[in-house]
């Protein structure tokens, strides 16, 4: 890594502490307002591209996707445009667009609707429908094009855990396709172990999506998923009870993705290897349509 290749400073290091335990979070969500920290580590390469290079970034997803938003802000800042792929979007958020796609939208996005028994199938056929103009990004940033900037974060780590004197510790980010914690383990030495655990399905599927990346399972990093199973985004009480004791303990997270990370490292605190430093990727845009959820569903 050179001088050059450096966009931001590297984000800070909190002392954190919840239900009695300490912990270390990396706060990534920091750096930038318009981009929640995986996604600006993930775009990395891009982002530092001269705006001649692409003309055209092609995407799909969620509707609520963080990914599709932190893109959305990245084609507005280099002039590019930007076609993301969804399933039919809800007649009541068609008609009021709101949180992460009223925004995406706003910024000039291209929403493309495809019937969901028709989607996976059709975002088969993206990549290659576009011009040479053009860049392709899986769902969530899952790319080998994510490994340069997620290497500077672990670079960010190391130097970090040099001046506090640590060599044996666990890096810990919540997963959805996984590619953070992926291209962590890879860059991070054997004495540092990296911990997750999936929120869009549960430990096989997170090890599919993992070894579409990294054929060796020995590199994978730690999965941790005493909880099982869960409805991805699907309110849950007891997401919402930990969301809440986090942010009463001084950080506002995000409400899909680091509940369940929390509570696996609370339950499994004393088995891992100590300290614990949590990556801190925001995501915070996307609470505005999961507390309407909770709402909905009478939790608040």
């Amino acid at each position: 890594m050179t001088d050059t290749d450096i966009l931001y400073p590297p984000s800070r290091v909190d002392d954190f502490e919840i239900a009695g335990k300490h912990f270390y979070v990396k706060r990534d969500e920091l750096i930038d307002p318009r981009y929640s920290g995986n996604k600006l580590r993930k775009l990395y390469s891009i982002l530092k591209a001269p705006s001649g290079r692409f003309d055209t970034i092609v995407s799909y997803g969620g509707t609520q996707s963080n990914a599709m938003l932190s893109i959305a802000y990245m084609c507005k800042s280099k002039g590019w445009n930007f076609h993301y792929y969804c399933k039919t979007i809800p007649r009541w958020l068609k008609e009021k667009p709101m949180g992460n796609l009223k925004m995406a939208l706003d910024l000039g996005m291209v929403a493309h609707e495809v019937s969901p028994s028709m989607f996976y199938d059709r975002v088969q056929t993206l990549e290659s429908e576009y011009g040479n103009g053009s860049v392709f990004i899986p769902q969530g940033g899952a790319d080998p094009v994510a490994e340069e900037g997620v290497g500077i974060l672990a670079d960010e780590i190391l130097f970090w855990s040099a001046k506090a004197g640590l060599k044996s510790f666990t890096v810990a980010t919540p997963s959805g396709t996984g590619t953070t914690a992926l291209y962590l383990r890879r860059h991070l030495p054997s004495g540092i172990d990296v911990v997750t655990t999936p929120v869009v399905g549960d430990e096989s599927a997170l090890k599919a999506q993992l070894g579409r990346l990294e054929a060796n399972e020995s590199r994978f990093p730690i999965i941790l998923d005493s909880m099982g199973k869960w409805p991805f985004a699907k309110p849950k009480k007891e997401y919402l009870d930990i969301w809440r004791r986090l942010k009463d303990s001084g950080i506002l997270f995000d409400l899909v993705y680091a509940p369940k990370m929390w509570l696996e490292l609370i339950e499994a605190y004393e088995l891992l290897k100590g300290p614990i430093l949590y990556v801190h990727s925001g995501g915070v845009s996307g609470n505005e349509t999961q507390l309407e959820k909770y709402r909905y569903k009478g939790y608040l």
